[in-house]
């Protein structure tokens, strides 16, 4: 039980369905749904497409997605790969001739065919109950409107206010300027395109008008996509990588996502006796940091598109994990990971569901970086993602830029099951840090066995590109202790990601808990 005299959260609990997601509006929304007669799947989809209204410097129909579900009265757990792919004619040697080591962010090169709206028009169709019609209607009612601006949203629309450009300024400002806390947005364009993709399902998007206001846009910036790119795009019904930790199986998305990497970290970690340090001192820390840096050097290495990746066994081997963990130096901070040449940010949605059949539905989605590529069709006003940047320019590497393939991600859906049955649902945002963040709460559940909550709100801490970052929640006395092991410490101007989690309990109970650091929540009913 939590101490009630300090600041924090309980858990939610319910027991006919929940979502926990960072908006409270899109959490509210999938709840409705549910209590229509929707299905974890509906209501997972209707928040989802809401947080591209709410949070539109996060996620939108310009982006990718990935999910992971089990069916009603199926423990078995489903994935489908929602990402993009590059057009057809991309090509690294052009951008390698130009004198370019990799990607730039905020161009037509780092934009992929958006992959969202083809799967989630495929999962209402294979697994929701209600249709694309009663599943947007949410959605587009918020976006003609309006939206009141929330305060975490707010703080990031400003931050990433200067990525956008030409048409995207004019629909993404206000008086150019990015609105304030209260401040209602619109967008009415897109809720035009939710209209369409409603009434003919996702042929509207990827055909069309509205692809042709896309690809115009980018044609504009000198890109090479062609309708027939949009035409292509095809989400993948994939199957799920596990790995065990402490008596419970953490499941993820296989690659070309980056889910494998917490794998192998937990697997590294088994080698330390975590259960004896205290979760926020110096030890624990600092052993985390050396973990997290091996394992991403191997998934800078391996993890690709799934035609191209090489090795992808290696991150669910414990014997590869072991020798990776006899590297560490429990008294020293080693040098970083070879520097990344692919560019790795930390914006994304995340939304969890269950249903009072037990479905479960984690699902993540993102346009990358804030406000992607900063790039917006003229006439709907829809944002592209530059998820493209998180390909190598590198000759011969497995995720090498390359026409038709898809890119290294960063987001990841998590799932944890226990003795072969789904127990939860959970997602950590925040881009490159979403491995550290999935081993992270799972060891705060297990190791330390804090509580669903506090094992979200706990402060985090993240080794990245040779500077360990913390969260002002770690003590400045520690601080000082890691940096005498050798470490670079580096207190980052916004928290280190988002989380929210759904318990399935034995006794019928659903327990949620959301991330104050966002604007979000838990409901369930």
């Amino acid at each position: 039980m939590r101490d009630f005299h300090s600041p924090g959260r309980s858990e939610v609990l319910a027991t006919e369905g929940m979502c926990a997601t960072s908006h409270p509006l899109a959490a509210k929304v999938a709840v409705d749904i549910l209590t229509q007669g929707g299905n974890a799947m509906d209501a997972a989809i209707a928040g989802a497409v809401l947080l591209g209204i709410c949070e539109p410097q996060m996620t939108g129909l310009g982006g990718d997605c990935f999910v992971l579900y089990n069916r009603a009265g199926e423990d078995q757990i489903r994935a489908l790969n929602g990402s993009g792919r590059a057009p057809a004619a991309a090509n690294a040697e052009k951008l390698r001739s130009q004198g370019l080591t990799k990607v730039p962010l905020n161009t037509a090169d780092a934009v992929t065919v958006p992959g969202a709206v083809d799967a989630f028009c495929h999962l209402a169709q294979t697994e929701g109950k209600l249709g694309l019609e009663a599943i947007l209607q949410p959605a587009i009612h918020y976006a003609e409107a309006g939206v009141p601006v929330a305060p975490r949203v707010a703080f990031d629309w400003e931050t990433g206010a200067a990525t956008l450009q030409g048409a995207a300024r004019t629909q993404y400002l206000i008086n150019d300027s990015a609105p304030k806390t209260g401040q209602v947005f619109h967008s009415r364009g897109q809720a035009e395109v939710l209209r369409q993709i409603a009434r003919t399902g996702r042929d509207a998007f990827y055909s069309g008008d509205i692809a042709e206001d896309m690809v115009a846009a980018l044609t504009q910036l000198g890109g090479v996509h062609t309708i027939e790119d949009f035409l292509a795009t095809a989400c993948t019904e994939t199957q799920p990588v596990s790995g065990d930790y402490n008596g419970l199986d953490l499941v993820e998305h296989p690659p070309n996502g980056q889910g494998a990497t917490a794998i192998l970290l937990l697997n590294i970690l088994k080698n330390f006796d975590l259960v004896s340090m205290d979760p926020f001192e110096a030890q624990r820390l600092h052993i985390e940091a050396e973990a997290s840096k091996l394992a991403y050097d191997a998934r800078n290495r391996f993890i690709a598109d799934p035609d191209h990746t090489t090795h992808a066994d290696r991150f669910t081997d414990q014997d590869v994990a072991d020798r990776l963990a006899a590297l560490i130096d429990p008294k020293r901070a080693m040098p970083a990971a070879a520097p990344l040449t692919e560019a790795i940010h930390k914006d994304t949605v995340y939304i969890t569901v269950v249903d009072r059949d037990r479905m479960a539905v984690s699902l993540i989605y993102s346009i990358f970086h804030s406000f992607g590529s900063g790039i917006a069709s003229e006439k709907y006003g829809i944002l592209l993602q530059n998820r493209g940047a998180g390909f190598t320019l590198q000759s011969g590497h497995p995720n090498e830029l390359g026409g038709g393939k898809r890119p290294m991600h960063t987001i990841i859906p998590g799932l944890l099951t226990q003795n072969g049955r789904v127990l939860m649902p959970f997602g950590v945002m925040g881009g490159a840090y979403q491995p550290t963040g999935h081993a992270r709460f799972v060891s705060n559940l297990t190791d330390h066995g804090l509580g669903l909550q506090v094992s979200i709100e706990a402060p985090r801490a993240f080794a990245d590109n040779g500077v360990l970052k913390l969260e002002r929640g770690i003590s400045p006395s520690t601080a000082q202790q890691l940096r005498d092991l050798g470490h670079t410490v580096e207190i980052p101007e916004t928290p280190l990601g988002g989380a929210q989690a759904i318990r399935i309990c034995e006794d019928g109970v659903l327990q949620g808990a959301s991330d104050p650091r966002k604007d979000g929540c838990a409901l369930g009913y």
